[in-house]
């Protein structure tokens, strides 16, 4: 089943995705449709170890929830099986290969995300073929394990510089999100907070609570 969405649609949901969820194989069933329910609007598959028949079999749930929701749906690091699921489009760390390149597999409609995790590395992405980044790991995150934590400074910066989405990554749960909205984010990536909670789909809505609550006083601060 195809999604047929423009690269002009697709940028649009991704200016209005807050709330970005990944996942890997094992968390699938158990979480996902919950968390959509919920309100997450953007979802990567993220599993290194699995192979890409099973990649395969899951994402093609996957991007079908997520059609069905709305919601983005993204592949890390493989732009042969983004295309292969149809998907939204390719997320590449620094590592990986580079937005260019991926951007010359994919084409011009689907989307690119690129992880960043100094000022430097941000700056370099706002001139990338990247549509979105991400920014962090604002806090240690065993999902990331030796990468030093960038603590708000990084979110700061991204708010004074970004010239297209960014979303702050790294240790964000129903707490230390509150800080990173007060900083200036606007959008989340969460992996444990939803995907190792009792219960996923209240945890995606105490989130999603967060981002709009910080929205709506922003937005009446504007006002006065």
């Amino acid at each position: 089943m195809s999604t047929a969405r423009s690269g002009d649609e697709r940028r649009r949901r991704l200016e209005r995705a807050r709330l970005y969820l990944v996942l890997d194989l094992e968390a699938v069933a158990s979480v996902l449709a919950d968390a959509l329910e919920a309100g997450v609007d953007l979802v990567q598959l993220r599993d290194k170890t699995a192979s890409g028949e099973a990649l395969l079999a899951a994402g093609e749930h996957m991007r079908e929830l997520c059609s069905r929701h709305g919601a983005l749906f993204m592949v890390n690091d493989w732009p042969e099986l983004a295309l292969a699921l149809d998907a939204d489009g390719c997320h590449v760390g620094q590592a990986d290969a580079s937005p260019e390149a991926i951007r010359a597999e994919l084409g011009p409609e689907r989307l690119i995300g690129l992880s960043t995790h100094s000022p430097e590395q941000f700056d370099a992405g706002l001139h990338s073929e990247a549509d979105y980044l991400s920014a962090g790991p604002v806090h240690a995150t065993p999902t990331k394990p030796g990468r030093a934590a960038t603590g708000l400074a990084l979110i700061e910066h991204a708010v004074a510089h970004a010239t297209k989405p960014f979303f702050a990554i790294g240790g964000i749960d129903a707490e230390t999100i509150v800080p990173a909205l007060a900083a200036g984010a606007q959008r989340v990536v969460v992996v444990r907070a939803i995907r190792d909670a009792a219960d996923p789909g209240a945890a995606a809505a105490e989130l999603r609570s967060a981002i709009e609550s910080a929205e709506r006083n922003e937005a009446e601060a504007h006002a006065r």
